[in-house]
């Protein structure tokens, strides 16, 4: 479980955020969202422990990243899976080399140990057999699966997941919404999502913090955005007069369901 106590951050006069607090719990898919200059992705960077703060507390299990010595911050981050926005991937290495990674920095497993690994995690997400092809062979949506796969080979307790969709066609994009919420629930990990592509609001949004000007606006689930009176969150989420349909069908539909 991560734990942000009352997190505030500035640049110079600007403040980024404003005593925002949540909790994300294993097994679930927590989504940040918000507009651009939210203050999201320097959420999720604090979170992580890459940008320090001017008052508040981020806890894994109980424990302050913030406040960690280097010995147990570098043992936590072991427990650390990232999938980057742009997948990350080195371009001279192949799959297998790129998934090895991690394993490489922060294991002493042998080369048969981390092979096993390797085609276990490629395997699970429905990559068996690419092992040797490059980056440059890949589609969009299979960099972004090998990048996945070496965010979780070494089993981590936390999966951090930056704009997993960017750059992915729909239905692609729904692929990698599933697998990732597959894992989450089949490995109980504490995943936490930035995101602001909708599909991933509505399929994956166990729980979500929409942050507007650096407040913590709204609090709750994807099924929870159907019922929203909240005026910010409306517009946000659905800014179309389509989506703004279907919020209304959806809202009918639920009532009707309740009454049966």
């Amino acid at each position: 479980m991560i734990e942000v106590r009352n997190i505030r951050k500035s640049f110079g006069d600007k403040v980024v955020l404003q005593d925002v607090s949540a909790v994300m719990k294993p097994g679930n898919t927590s989504l940040i969202i918000g507009s651009s200059g939210s203050g999201k992705t320097v959420l999720m960077k604090i979170i992580i422990g890459l940008m320090p703060v001017d008052a508040g507390e981020v806890l894994f299990e109980g424990r302050d990243i913030l406040t960690m010595e280097p010995k147990e911050l570098k043992d936590l981050r072991k427990q650390i899976g990232m999938l980057f926005q742009g997948s990350a991937l080195f371009d001279s290495k192949t799959v297998e080399d790129n998934v090895m990674f991690p394993l490489d920095m922060f294991t002493m497993l042998n080369k048969a140990a981390k092979l096993k690994r390797i085609n276990e995690v490629l395997d699970r997400v429905n990559l068996k057999d690419t092992n040797k092809k490059y980056p440059a062979e890949l589609s969009g949506g299979m960099k972004k699966r090998v990048a996945l796969a070496r965010a979780i080979v070494q089993n981590p307790k936390y999966l951090f997941c930056d704009e997993p969709n960017s750059g992915l066609d729909p239905q692609t994009s729904l692929v990698i919404d599933k697998l990732v919420k597959e894992i989450t629930l089949e490995f109980n990990i504490t995943t936490v999502i930035n995101t602001h592509d909708m599909n991933t609001v509505m399929e994956s949004g166990d729980h979500i913090v929409y942050l507007y000007k650096g407040n913590k606006q709204w609090e709750g689930s994807n099924r929870d955005i159907i019922f929203s009176k909240d005026e910010r969150l409306n517009s946000f989420i659905f800014a179309s007069d389509f989506l703004a349909k279907a919020k209304e069908m959806s809202m009918i539909e639920a009532r009707n369901a309740e009454k049966k």
